[in-house]
C-alpha cells in the first residue's frame, strides 16, 4: 500500500478524517473536484447534502480506478461546501459512510473542508477533490 494514515499523539483526535498521510508511491494522481452528477451528467440529490456527498465519493472512486488507484492510495481530500455550518457535518458523514459501504473501502483521509458561497452550478452543495499516490 502506498499510503499510511496516522493520527499522531500531540494532535487532536479527528472524527471523520485523518491528521496525516504518508505516501511512498511513485506516481501522483490529482483528481479534479467531483460533484453529484452521474456519468450521463444527470444531477443526484438535489438539495440533499448526504446524497450529493455519496455521489461525489463514488465519482472519486471511478476517477481513481481510471488511474489504477483506489481510496487506499488517497493522500488527501479537499471538500468545498456551500454555506458551511457545523450541523452539515452529519450529512457529509452519512454520505461518506454510504459510499464507503458501497465501495467496501475506507474513505477517511486527511481532509480540508472549505466553506464557499457557491460552486460551479447552483444545485451543487459539495465538491470534493482528491490527491493520490500509486506505485
Amino acid at each position: 500500500m502506498a499510503v499510511e494514515t496516522i493520527d499522531p499523539p500531540g494532535l487532536p483526535k479527528p472524527d471523520g478524517w485523518r491528521q496525516l498521510a504518508v505516501g511512498t508511491g511513485s506516481r501522483m494522481v490529482f483528481l479534479s473536484g467531483q460533484v453529484a452528477r452521474t456519468a450521463a451528467g444527470e444531477p443526484v440529490g438535489t438539495a440533499d447534502l448526504a446524497a450529493q456527498t455519496e455521489q461525489a465519493y463514488l465519482n472519486i472512486a471511478t476517477g481513481l480506478a481510471a488511474a489504477g488507484a483506489t481510496f487506499d492510495d488517497v493522500l488527501r481530500l479537499t471538500m468545498y461546501v456551500v454555506d458551511w455550518s457545523l450541523p452539515k457535518w452529519a450529512d457529509i458523514t452519512a454520505g461518506a459512510e454510504r459510499a464507503a459501504a458501497q465501495l467496501g473501502a475506507d474513505v477517511i483521509r486527511p481532509t480540508t473542508l472549505i466553506g464557499v458561497a457557491t460552486l460551479a452550478e447552483p444545485d451543487f452543495l459539495i465538491e470534493i477533490e482528491a490527491t493520490a499516490i500509486v506505485s
